[in-house]
C-alpha cells in the first residue's frame, strides 16, 4: 500500500491535469437530459463565470483582497494559467483587483459557446442535428459519456448522505446552491431542508476537511456565492 504522504504517481497527475475545467463540471452538470436544456439559461453567463473565477481559486490563481469594510475584490495572482478558457479571466484579473459582480458580467458571456464547444469535443456531450417541417435546421444536445451521472453521484454523497468532499466537490456544490438551480435535481438529490442547509455551509466556505488549507478558495467561493445568489434573488423578482 501507498503511503498517504509519498506523492502522488505519475499516472494520478496526469488524471489531475486531464480533468475537466470546474467550469466544464458545471455546466454539464445544469445540462438536464430529460429535456435536453440547461437550466438557469437567463443567469448562466453569471453562474459560468463564477465558476472559472472559482477554477482560478482551486489553482491559488487569484485573492480576495479587503479594500474596505464590507468591501472585497478578487485579484489575479501567481502565473498565468495556459488554458484557453481560465486564461482571459485570470488576464482581466490580472490588471487590477475588481468587485466580483464586475468580474462575472465581464468574464461571463463568452463561456457558454466555448464550454459547450469544450464538452463535444472531448465527448461529454453530443450535437444532434435534424431539420424541423423538413426543413429548418434544429439542433439539441445529449449526453456522450457517464462524467455527468458520476458528477451527480458525488454532489449527491456531499450534500445528502454528509460524505466530507473533496475542495472541487465542495465548490460545485455551493455554485449549484448560490445560482439557485440545486431545486433542478430533484428527486437524485432531494430538495429537502438538510439539503439546502448543507449547501448553504458550502456557501459561506464551511467545508469541512476539505477546507484544509483552502483558505484562499473558501474566501473566493463564499464571495462568489454571495454575488451569485444577489443577482439570483434579483432575477427571479424581475420574473415575477
Amino acid at each position: 500500500m501507498r503511503d498517504e504522504n509519498q506523492a502522488p504517481d505519475d499516472a494520478s497527475l496526469d488524471r489531475s491535469i486531464d480533468e475537466p475545467l470546474l467550469v466544464e463540471d458545471v455546466l454539464l452538470l445544469l445540462y438536464q437530459p430529460s429535456s435536453g436544456a440547461i437550466a438557469g439559461e437567463n443567469f448562466l453567463y453569471y453562474v459560468l463565470g463564477g465558476a472559472v473565477v472559482a477554477d482560478l481559486a482551486l489553482r491559488d490563481l487569484t485573492e480576495v483582497q479587503e479594500v474596505g469594510r464590507l468591501v472585497r475584490r478578487v485579484a489575479a495572482r501567481g502565473d498565468a494559467p495556459h488554458d484557453g478558457i481560465l486564461r482571459p479571466a485570470w488576464d482581466y484579473l490580472n490588471t487590477k483587483p475588481r468587485g466580483i459582480r464586475t468580474v462575472l458580467a465581464a468574464i461571463g458571456p463568452e463561456l457558454r459557446s466555448k464550454v459547450l464547444d469544450k464538452l463535444v469535443d472531448d465527448g461529454h456531450l453530443r450535437r444532434k442535428r435534424k431539420k424541423l417541417l423538413g426543413f429548418i435546421p434544429s439542433e439539441s444536445l445529449e449526453l456522450g459519456s457517464a462524467r455527468r451521472a458520476e458528477l451527480l453521484v458525488r454532489v449527491r454523497a456531499t450534500l445528502v448522505d454528509g460524505t466530507e468532499p473533496d475542495a472541487r466537490t465542495a465548490a460545485i456544490a455551493a455554485l449549484l446552491s448560490a445560482s439557485a438551480n440545486l431545486h433542478q435535481f430533484d428527486p437524485e438529490i432531494p430538495w429537502t431542508s438538510s439539503v439546502i442547509h448543507r449547501a448553504k455551509e458550502f456557501e459561506n466556505g464551511n467545508w469541512g476537511a476539505a477546507a484544509v488549507g483552502a483558505a484562499v478558495t473558501r474566501a473566493t467561493i463564499a464571495v462568489i456565492s454571495g454575488a451569485l445568489s444577489a443577482s439570483a434573488a434579483a432575477n427571479a423578482d424581475g420574473r415575477g
